[in-house]
């Protein structure tokens, strides 16, 4: 089976713009918000995003990226060290309405980490999370998202891949069927 295209350039850009909507909606000003970007691929969605809600609501909008690597539960369970990101929180979430931000939602496993180490830089007001692709049915965990750009239903054995222009050279969204042989 050939690789599917779930999201061509053009529907990538407009669920970026409704996901800031909906941000806009609950979160109004931004003044008690920030936006946590998970490292390494939840980075390009919080850089998108800000990037939108900026121009939509004429405000700066108080962002900043989460190394995950070493709350994850398989840190220590890999072959090859996992080499970490940086953190970059430069102000108190203490108080404050968190949205986290990544590209795929499948396990849960990467959230929960999230989540964790968040909780290094204070008690939020409350938090929520946004992602660009939901792979519903497949969760280790009780995890769900606030927001979402779209719902996929996939096999344990498929991949999804969110490509940015700024990395790949085209906004799409890919779902990768594994090779049979036969």
């Amino acid at each position: 089976m050939e690789n599917q295209v779930i999201l061509n350039s053009k529907h990538f850009e407009l669920t970026i713009k409704r996901l800031c909507y909906q941000l806009i909606e609950n979160h109004n000003d931004f003044s008690n918000t920030v936006l946590i970007g998970l490292q390494p691929r939840g980075i390009n969605v919080l850089t998108r995003i800000k990037e939108h809600l900026e121009l939509i609501i004429q405000k700066k909008v108080l962002c900043g990226n989460l190394d995950i690597t070493f709350y994850r539960d398989d840190f220590r369970r890999r072959d090859i060290p996992l080499i970490p990101s940086a953190t970059n929180i430069d102000f108190v979430i203490e108080n404050k309405r968190v949205v986290i931000l990544d590209d795929v939602l499948y396990t849960g496993r990467t959230i929960r980490s999230g989540l964790d180490a968040l909780l290094a830089f204070g008690r939020p007001e409350d938090v929520e999370l946004l992602v660009m692709i939901d792979r519903r049915f497949q969760r280790d965990l009780p995890i769900q998202a606030d927001y979402i750009g779209k719902k996929v239903d996939t096999l344990s054995s498929e991949r999804v891949s969110v490509e940015w222009r700024e990395i790949e050279g085209q906004d799409k969204v890919v779902l990768f069927t594994p090779e049979t042989n036969g």
